[in-house]
């Protein structure tokens, strides 16, 4: 058995504390999204920005939960 596959893969319910921490990242995240949002025009790169945005709110939450 791989250890990381079974943690990678599992359901993680929160631990004390921890939904708290994923609000402010995703607080913090939107401020940058909302600055991202007024000061760039339109485009592919604007697109990936909050794309990558959301992928590392998700990936730094999966971070908390996992470990």
């Amino acid at each position: 058995m791989n250890e990381q596959i079974e943690n990678n893969f599992s359901y993680h319910a929160p631990m004390p504390g921890q939904p708290e921490i994923y609000q402010e990242i995703r607080e913090k995240a939107k401020e940058l999204a909302y600055l991202i949002d007024q000061k760039a025009p339109g485009s592919r790169e604007k697109s990936l920005a909050m794309t990558n945005l959301e992928q590392a709110v998700f990936w730094a939450n999966a971070a908390i939960a996992r470990n």
